[in-house]
């Protein structure tokens, strides 16, 4: 995903337009309420114009109060017609809209947690979020630009011309050249700011993520007393967007004073030529009210259908980015005709497996390895042999090059991935939990799982101690990606979560590289309990900790070189020899 790429603004209403069309009650009746407001508001210059006549021309007294009566009834009715159109659409509007926004929020969110590990993984998280909040603000924007704005402005234009050419065509002839200059005049400057607009919402997102990524490192930046450096990165970064609002904001001003100054030259001329002709008597009194009120409605109109033209532009700005992301395909997608994994033995089987980053970099090549049901084996190697990037492949957050890897004779390619990683638990090196309660958090690997399931996992990941020892228990919240917790304390609230899944095929990914020797040893224990009757991947640096295993496989440069036991493969010398020799004597020297 390109940071700068963007959707075109067709895209951007087709989305939108989407949106509303999942709620057409309430998407017509705020635009059927609007309608009959306007027509309220258009109405009422007539009976006042009347009026007005009948106090110029009628004698005073009942027999003219009497007369003027129709007309003052019918000022009052539309009023009122006007005043109930813009109330029930108020009601209606806030419906509509709260519901098309939350609607917007969760499907942009179900479709963005839906893209493949890479994918977030070249992201700002403070970014994205941004881009899915700013795509409902600006639904909410384009709604009331379509249906305050835009909608009103029609009805108002046309119900003026309409009433000049009923007054003087020569007045509606000069209004109709005046508001296609006007309103062709604004579309252009819009279109002039664009580009400010956009290169707007595309820093404001960089700000975002910078902010969030340096929040997100606080400890690093005190442990590295790097305050100065980060604040000034920031300040640079807001600096720049500051640029670019000023110049946006400039322009608009421009655009502003412009269509100001249009609307005295039109003002000033419909006063002069409609004193001339109420002076030869072809307008009387209402009639140079009634356009000066038309005139009043135009103003007010257009000044917001200006406004309006650079909030559609800047809306879409916003949406944009989001609507790139709606665009762009899983690079990681289920096949049609996917179905559920079933595992019944837990056979893993690579085939002549290649994989490279971004096709660029080779991590594996040509690896084949079988792992028979219930089998316990340990990756070992050098670091960047290809150990994580095996077991990723397994979860399918990568799709191979080339080959395929097999789970119980299943093409993992050909199942869905909600499946497949239903059936596999995974404890990584560093888990991450949610800033949520301890509860919640263990939960996660079955939230189904009763109170006594729950205490049962816990005690056996060793976790249960120290939770019972907090004030709130397992209702204590562990902070954002657990920072209350030690990095041990984590690991075994995410071994807790593994038990509590208990699925058929069990990855960890050095699972004990954060605890003590004391916690380790407990863990140990519990691994054991969690691995009966399972097939068991095992990533491992500290070599202490598979001399266990069924099978220790060897992999350097992308490949299996060697396999056999703890014993098999000292015996053999080679690689795993040199790395149980570092590590067992190394340091001593």
């Amino acid at each position: 995903m390109s940071p700068t790429k963007r959707a075109p603004s067709r895209v951007v209403w087709r989305y939108m337009i989407r949106h509303a069309m999942r709620y057409p009650f309430y998407f017509t009746l705020t635009s059927v309420t609007v309608i009959i407001a306007i027509g309220g508001e258009l109405a009422t210059p007539w009976f006042l114009k009347k009026v007005i006549d009948g106090v110029s021309e009628l004698p005073p007294g009942a027999a003219a109060v009497q007369a003027l009566f129709p007309a003052m009834m019918g000022f009052a009715g539309f009023s009122l017609l006007y005043w109930v159109g813009w109330r029930v659409y108020g009601f209606a509007a806030a419906a509509f809209q709260t519901r098309a926004m939350k609607d917007a929020d969760v499907r942009n969110f179900t479709y963005l947690i839906g893209h493949s590990h890479q994918f977030f993984g070249d992201a700002f998280t403070g970014s994205l979020v941004r881009r899915i909040s700013r795509f409902s603000r600006a639904f909410e924007t384009l709604a009331d630009e379509v249906q305050l704005r835009a909608i009103p402005a029609v009805i108002v234009l046309g119900g003026t011309l309409i009433t000049l050419a009923y007054v003087s065509p020569v007045l509606a002839a000069g209004f109709f050249v005046w508001v296609v200059i006007v309103v062709g005049l604004q579309m252009l400057a819009s279109h002039w700011k664009l580009k400010l607009d956009e290169k707007r919402a595309e820093l404001d997102s960089r700000v975002t993520g910078i902010l969030s990524d340096t929040i997100t490192n606080a400890l690093t930046i005190k442990l590295f007393s790097s305050k100065t450096g980060e604040v000034s990165a920031v300040e640079q970064a807001e600096e720049e967007l500051r640029d670019v609002r000023n110049r946006a904001w400039q322009r608009g001003e421009v655009i502003f004073a412009t269509q100001g100054f249009f609307m005295i030259v039109i003002e000033v001329a419909f006063l002069f030529f409609g004193v001339q002709m109420w002076s030869r008597g072809e307008l009387t009194v209402g009639d140079l009210v009634l356009l000066q009120t038309y005139l009043g409605f135009v103003f007010h109109r257009l000044w917001e259908i200006g406004r309006s033209f650079r909030h559609v532009y800047e809306a879409i700005a916003d949406a944009s980015e989001m609507v790139e992301i709606l665009e762009t395909p899983y690079s990681v997608q289920d096949v049609r005709s996917a179905k559920s994994l079933k595992v019944s033995k837990g056979e893993i089987l690579f085939q002549d497996v290649t994989f490279s980053f971004h096709k660029t970099r080779t991590v594996l090549e040509d690896l084949s390895l079988e792992i028979t049901p219930g089998e316990k084996v340990a990756l070992v190697g050098p670091s960047g042999a290809g150990k994580s990037t095996v077991t990723k492949l397994l979860l399918r957050f990568y799709d191979l090059d080339h080959g395929r890897i097999l789970v119980d004779g299943q093409d993992i390619a050909k199942v869905t991935q909600d499946s497949l990683r239903e059936r596999i638990s995974y404890v990584p090196q560093e888990p991450i939990l949610f800033h949520r309660t301890l509860r919640e958090n263990i939960l996660y690997g079955r939230p189904s799982a009763s109170e006594k399931e729950l205490l049962s996992a816990a005690k056996k990941a060793h976790c249960h101690e120290f939770i019972s020892q907090l004030p709130d228990g397992y209702a204590s919240f562990v902070g954002e990606r657990g920072v209350k917790l030690s990095g041990g304390e984590r690991q075994r609230i995410a071994i807790a979560r593994a038990i509590l899944k208990d699925a058929p095929i069990l990855v960890l990914d050095e699972a004990t590289s954060s605890l003590d020797s004391e916690s380790e040893h407990l863990i140990q224990d519990a691994l054991q309990v969690l691995m009966k009757k399972k097939t068991v991947i095992v990533i491992a640096h500290r070599l202490s900790t598979i001399m266990q295993m069924d099978r220790i496989v060897v992999i350097e440069d992308g490949r299996v070189t060697d396999t056999g036991t703890h014993q098999e493969l000292l015996t053999r010398g080679g690689t795993y020899q040199r790395l149980w020799d570092i590590q067992a004597g190394g340091f001593i020297e």
